[in-house]
């Protein structure tokens, strides 16, 4: 089949977690990356919740801005990060390793 939009979620593998609140930009575009990508995600809504925001900022080493992102376990980082992984050819390699 044809894939005119360059996506290919059957090479996807990776688990991915992102933490995000509704109304935010960054989380929205990071989302809208991942989507574009075909990746399925695990996304934790912190919207307001100080206890989640507490815990996402332990797991992110200290970082409590919105989004983290979490492939594999690992932290990659918020938006920026995430899309200058695409640009430098690295996010679809990480993304197609298992979990």
């Amino acid at each position: 089949m044809l894939n005119i939009f360059n996506r290919n979620p059957d090479s996807k593998k990776a688990k991915v977690e992102i933490y995000t609140w509704a109304t935010c930009p960054y989380c929205i575009r990071a989302k809208l990356l991942l989507w574009w990508k075909g990746v399925s995600y695990t996304e934790y809504k912190i919207d307001g919740d100080e206890t989640a925001r507490a815990a996402m900022a332990e797991r992110a080493g200290g970082k409590r801005s919105v989004p983290q992102i979490f492939i594999n376990d690992q932290h990659l980082g918020g938006c920026d990060d995430l899309y200058k992984l695409d640009g430098e050819g690295e996010l679809d390699r990480l993304l197609s390793q298992p979990a």
